[in-house]
């Protein structure tokens, strides 16, 4: 039975979207590229809103003992900075990226359940709306992004922000499972027969493993968030030690899916940058085996890591062995994946481009902020810093410096394909510099602050040495990320007032979505490509150079 959704054969009769009927047709749609890109406009949006916080935290901690704003508000704002950087803005656009590109890739013309990936989508963006709601319903959460019971608790918490924040993430939590399912159907039925599995590319690898993390970590996010809205709406007894519950199940509850989290973060990030060093290094991955084997071995060993978050809580000295050991071997995995491309890039023909040095960029800080996490399996370590600013520095430079530059790098490449246009190069450098430059003197200063002693969760601190100057540099770094994201925008808003200009593949790429016209059209493929190796476009374009392909 075929999933092909029934796509008119006159192109004319298919929705414009230079007209009102066209735009009414995209929060309609049900089209795999529409709901990409709106995951991806979903995503940036909630990037300006969590980057506008994140200015006001740094302009509160930019002095001692600052009162600019109230402690109640900053604890509310930085809760909802780290809440939306992660579940609404790394987790929608790296679905986005998955949703637009994964059939085009592979040789599909839709996902395998294209309604499906619409109600994904909307609620997504309906648990986000809701989330922000609660601004105007009595206070935001204000318990941080983990919602540690019992601060998440009614006798902790005075606002209705933790059951906004609850159902929100429960929302989007369901939007989530829905992408994973599309997409472990769409990848094992969907693509072309002559595409067997070890030959899909590294970007399709990572989310196809990335979809089973999904599946079974969100389930138990979901399960820990009805528990705990249960908990504040009909008085159970689950996370609240007063009442005869465990604040510790809780942890185990947001951690078992916590530590999964920052790896279905990351392994997207992976892809773009298994698919983008290559095309810009003039070279084949690698070991695309081990790039692609050492992301099974990270989902399977991301669930046996989580109780190093907990390493403070009293758990017994057998415990806290078996999670430091398997926290360390998670880094060899990982590691090898940094050596894969390392070595692709070792003599290889480099360009420059922005995308290669967002990739160059995304090396360099996510390696250094792995290191750090490594630390943190040392337990005396963590007893030591757990609670400081040295732990805010190292996920930072994981989510961001991992995650966000992978992503930035996947935009600047794959921008051409989605809108038929170039991203301004020289602005994409402006861009670049001034963020990556401001994003290592935030965050690297801050592992400095943490050594020195300085607790995170509080919304101001005393004039102690050194604190002040490395607290202003910090700010200075984060108002440099901002001027430099003003410019991205600026970017994205003179480019598409250009006309489409941008041929099938302007960076000579190998992958199947470089054979569709930029954009593609709502029928992507009018035939099922052959396929007969890792690089088709490549075996196509060079069919006297036989050496050079890929077996």
């Amino acid at each position: 039975m075929s999933l092909y959704i029934d796509i008119p054969e006159d192109k004319e009769q298919l929705p414009s979207l230079k007209t009102g009927q066209g735009k009414l047709a995209w929060m309609a749609s049900v089209d795999h590229k529409q709901l990409g890109i709106m995951y991806l406009w979903l995503a940036l949006v909630f990037f300006v809103i969590g980057g506008l916080e994140a200015m006001m935290i740094r302009a509160q901690l930019a002095l001692p003992n600052n009162d600019l704003i109230s402690p109640e508000l900053y604890n509310q704002i930085f809760t909802m900075h780290g809440t939306t950087m992660i579940f609404l803005v790394l987790m929608p656009a790296s679905i986005g990226l998955g949703t637009y590109l994964i059939p085009l890739m592979i040789g599909a013309n839709e996902m395998a359940f294209p309604r499906l990936n619409a109600f994904s989508f909307w609620m997504t963006c309906l648990g986000g709306m809701l989330l922000y709601f609660s601004f105007f319903a009595g206070g935001a959460p204000d318990a941080g992004w983990f919602n540690y019971a019992p601060l998440s608790e009614n006798n902790y918490s005075s606002t209705q922000g933790v059951d906004y924040f609850l159902v929100g993430l429960i929302l989007t939590g369901i939007g989530s499972i829905g992408a994973a399912l599309n997409f472990i159907t769409t990848v094992l039925t969907l693509r072309s027969p002559d595409i067997k599995l070890n030959m899909l590319p590294l970007f399709v690898w990572m989310i196809f493993v990335n979809a089973f993390l999904m599946l079974a970590a969100f389930p138990l996010l979901n399960a820990g968030l009805f528990m705990m809205l249960i908990d504040r709406q009909f008085d159970a007894h689950f996370f609240l030690a007063s009442t005869g519950g465990s604040a510790i199940l809780w942890q185990h509850f947001f951690w078992a899916f916590g530590h999964p989290e920052v790896y279905i973060i990351a392994l997207p990030a992976f892809g773009i940058i298994s698919e983008v060093i290559p095309v810009f290094s003039r070279k084949p991955i690698y070991g695309y085996k081990f790039v692609a084997a050492s992301s099974i071995a990270i989902a399977l060993l991301s669930y046996s890591v989580w109780a190093h978050h907990m390493f403070t809580v009293g758990l017994s000295n057998t415990v806290n062995a078996f999670f430091a050991i398997s926290s360390m071997l998670i880094g060899i995995p990982t590691g090898l994946k940094i050596i894969n491309w390392i070595g692709t890039m070792h003599k290889g023909s480099i360009r420059l481009t922005t995308p290669m040095l967002w990739a160059m960029a995304f090396l360099i800080c996510f390696t250094f902020g792995g290191l750090t996490g490594i630390s943190f399996a040392i337990v005396p370590i963590t007893w030591q810093l757990t609670d400081t600013y040295y732990l805010v520095a190292h996920f930072h430079y994981v989510f961001l410096g991992g995650s966000l530059f992978g992503l930035f790098a996947g935009i600047y490449y794959w921008f051409p394909k989605m809108s038929g246009r170039m991203l301004c190069s020289k602005l994409g450098k402006w861009h670049f510099w001034l963020f990556v430059l401001g994003f290592n003197l935030t965050f690297f200063l801050q592992h400095v602050l943490g050594v020195l002693g300085m607790p995170r969760r509080i919304f101001t601190y005393p004039d102690l040495p050194y604190w002040k100057v490395l607290n202003m540099l910090a700010t200075l770094g984060a108002v440099m990320m901002f001027v430099g994201m003003a410019i991205f925008f600026w970017n994205i808003y003179k480019t598409l007032k250009k006309p489409r200009t941008v041929g099938e593949n302007p960076w000579d790429a190998w992958t199947l979505e470089w054979a569709t016209p930029s954009p593609p059209e709502l029928k992507n493929f009018d035939e099922i490509p052959r396929v007969h190796s890792r690089r088709p476009l490549w075996d196509i374009n060079n069919p006297d150079n036989p050496d050079k392909k890929l077996n």
